[in-house]
């Protein structure tokens, strides 16, 4: 079975009697919407090395960078927005190293929401650090613990039109988005205009949506990245 990489949060939490202790966390749809298509899961907790991130991408046959806060604005050479309050250095420097090393070996990736604006990032792209001051509303925030419904439509003949109708409605909770995206291609967008989905051309998956898919039934992203890391697998196995 194809193991998948996914990051994680890295909050204080609280449990039992216990409070405001530093852990390594994620929603467990995540893992759920992986199973659910024949991978296994495994968590990845922030890295610090380079060697940590190539020894961690070598155990796995596909990852997921999933979401989460903000980004560094100065990742991409940008001052804070007034709404851009917070971040996770620590997360941030991981999942650029764990990029760095995925594409090293050609490791099939998908990015959430978040992950999306990190796999941009990471080419060399940038964010529009809030939407709202673009669009005119805050509707593809949501509101708390409340996730917006967003129509999406997917362009023809990507790879992303393999796995999903051509029009959807996704679940949406983030205030930014994709502006550059250097080396991807924009496959899907919404009624606002606002890059809802990216991806690699060539062979490698290489796919990144806006949307949080774990949270609504919608295998097709992850059926198409457990594919892709199952072949992966097969292609790195020696014969015999």
């Amino acid at each position: 079975m194809p193991v998948i990489g996914i990051t994680t949060y890295h909050p204080s939490a609280s449990w039992g009697t216990w409070s405001g202790v530093e852990s390594d966390l994620l929603p467990a749809a995540y893992a759920q919407s992986v199973t659910a298509v024949g991978g296994v899961a495994l968590l990845i907790p922030p890295v610090e090395t380079a060697d940590a991130a190539r020894a961690a991408v070598g155990a796995l046959d596909g990852l997921i960078i999933a979401g989460g806060e903000d980004v560094n604005p100065a990742r991409y050479g940008e001052e804070p927005d007034p709404h851009v309050r917070s971040w996770s250095d620590a997360r941030d420097a991981s999942e650029l190293l764990l990029l760095d090393a995925a594409d090293a070996i050609a490791l099939p990736v998908l990015g959430i929401c978040r992950g999306m604006q990190v796999m941009a990032v990471h080419s060399g792209g940038t964010l529009v650090q809030h939407l709202p001051d673009v669009v005119g509303h805050a509707r593809h925030a949501g509101s708390d613990n409340v996730f917006a419904d967003t129509a999406v439509a997917v362009d023809a003949g990507c790879r992303l039109s393999a796995l999903l109708p051509s029009e959807l409605t996704v679940a949406s909770h983030h205030h930014q988005a994709v502006a550059r995206h250097p080396g991807f291609t924009a496959t899907a967008r919404d009624d606002d205009g606002v890059l809802q989905a990216m991806e690699a051309s060539g062979d490698r998956f290489a796919v990144a949506v806006q949307w949080h898919p774990e949270q609504k039934p919608d295998e097709g992203l992850f059926a198409g990245l457990v594919e892709a890391a199952r072949e992966y697998r097969s292609a790195a196995t020696p014969a015999g």
